[in-house]
């Protein structure tokens, strides 16, 4: 079974990330997609939805797709869960013959400072999603890259809500959620 890990906060999930769920399930050959909201960012001290919250929208939005499952797993643990450990899960429960991590060129700056790096790039490979303002610089031989342009994030979001950045299936749980008429 080969699979891809997709996790983060998705506090709150936008169109990016539907963009990025298709954008792995064209390009990469795999059996599922497991996309995993966090309890809590590892290198965050609160977010702005509570886990339950961010878990339901995710749920909702990617409940139409046979070969994605939501995995709660981060969110059950109630506390800051290492993408490591998850990986752990995962192949307690599957037999996984390959697993490819989604990343934002964002994050992969800060790589080497996650919960056992050096065993983590032994376990999977990396698949990069770029984006025009983030430059590539690693040494990670495991690697492919996925190019999104769209100039997004969650945290532009909770500073200014623009529901056309929202995917519609959730606006109106959203348009709750942020108190918007």
């Amino acid at each position: 079974m080969d699979i891809a890990i997709y996790g983060g906060s998705f506090d709150p999930p936008h169109i990016a990330h539907e963009k990025i769920a298709n954008l792995v399930l064209e390009n990469l050959e795999i059996t599922k997609l497991f996309i995993v909201p966090t309890y809590l960012n590892p290198f965050k001290d609160k977010s702005f939805l509570d886990a339950s919250t961010r878990l339901d929208l995710v749920k909702e939005l990617f409940s139409v797709n046979e070969k994605i499952d939501i995995l709660d797993y981060e969110v059950k643990q109630k506390e800051k869960v290492p993408t490591y450990k998850t990986i752990k899960y995962l192949q307690s429960i599957y037999k996984i013959d390959k697993i490819y991590l989604i990343i934002g060129a964002d994050n992969l700056k800060n790589i080497h400072l996650w919960y056992n790096a050096d065993k983590l790039k032994d376990l999977v490979e990396f698949v990069v999603i770029s984006r025009d303002d983030y430059p590539l610089k690693h040494s990670y031989t495991n690697m492919k890259t996925i190019s999104l342009n769209i100039d997004i994030s969650s945290s532009k979001l909770r500073e200014k809500m623009e529901l056309k950045y929202i995917p519609k299936k959730i606006q109106n749980k959203v348009k709750e959620l942020w108190k918007i008429e």
